[in-house]
């Protein structure tokens, strides 16, 4: 599975105020119209995780999301991100260098999910920004459900008024902590960014990857979510067909040193 060079989301920048979603975003208009589940109760390596996710993007024909924890202390950086920048953990941390972009994201504590969109779907139409904003609305319905009280970063603050959040865009380095540093459309609970994403889309489809930190995971988060996204959910199991061919591309492409220090 060649790397494709184009398509790879870094940041996003979307011209609104941070919100209260459950005042902006109507839940009964959900995303998609079925989306599959796929509750991944193994813990796996890093390099295991991102290829399961390369695996799915290849393979689904309905938009699909996978919920997944890391079987030890990880570290992952964006597809552009310098091995340099992060080489001090190695021995630490199970390092990996995502497909997509973004900056540095450590693991380990969070709940990170990998949302998938098959072309022929028609949310994949959209732009790279509307889907970001879109699902993190969805997850900010899901933290509200659970009385955590989550909104859309914006262009201001909402921890303290008239001041601006930081932003990044074009970021082409992995020398800045994504949870540090929020972008317009990330999911904030006073003022603090709690989850973030990065994208990267192919002939096949559009693939997010996202980690939630910093809140109560639990009372059902990952359903909720899931649910906030679509009008029916389905659960599949990541089954052996998949884990074969994932442990190949883990072997020759996330694992390998080549990959993790390409740059």
């Amino acid at each position: 599975m060649p790397v494709i060079p184009s398509g790879v989301e870094e940041s996003l920048d979307i011209p609104e105020t941070a919100r209260d979603v459950s005042t902006s975003f109507d839940m009964t208009k959900k995303f998609f119209g079925t989306l599959e589940i796929y509750k991944d109760q193994a813990d796996h390596s890093a390099a295991m995780n991102m290829a399961i996710d390369e695996v799915l993007l290849e393979g689904i024909t309905v938009p699909a999301v996978r919920f997944y924890r890391w079987h030890s202390a990880a570290l992952s950086f964006g597809y552009f991100g310098r091995f340099a920048d992060v080489a001090n953990y190695q021995g630490n941390r199970d390092l990996v260098r995502r497909w997509t972009g973004g900056g540095i994201v450590f693991h380990g504590e969070d709940l990170t999910y990998s949302l998938v969109i098959p072309t022929s779907d028609t949310a994949f139409a959209e732009s790279s920004i509307s889907i970001y904003e879109k699902v993190h609305r969805a997850l900010c319905a899901a933290l509200n459900e659970t009385g955590q009280p989550a909104v859309i970063g914006g262009l201001l603050d909402p921890g303290r008024s008239g001041t601006t959040v930081a932003t990044r865009t074009g970021i082409s380095g992995a020398r800045y902590s994504c949870f540090v540093n929020p972008v317009r459309a990330d999911v904030l609970i006073d003022g603090r960014k709690i989850a973030g994403a990065a994208q990267r889309r192919t002939h096949r489809g559009l693939l997010q990857q996202g980690s939630i930190q910093g809140v109560d995971i639990g009372n059902g988060l990952a359903e909720r979510f899931a649910q906030a996204l679509a009008a029916n959910c389905c659960e599949r199991k990541v089954d052996e067909e998949i884990l074969q061919l994932a442990r190949t591309l883990a072997e020759k492409k996330y694992g390998t040193e080549g990959w993790l220090r390409k740059r």
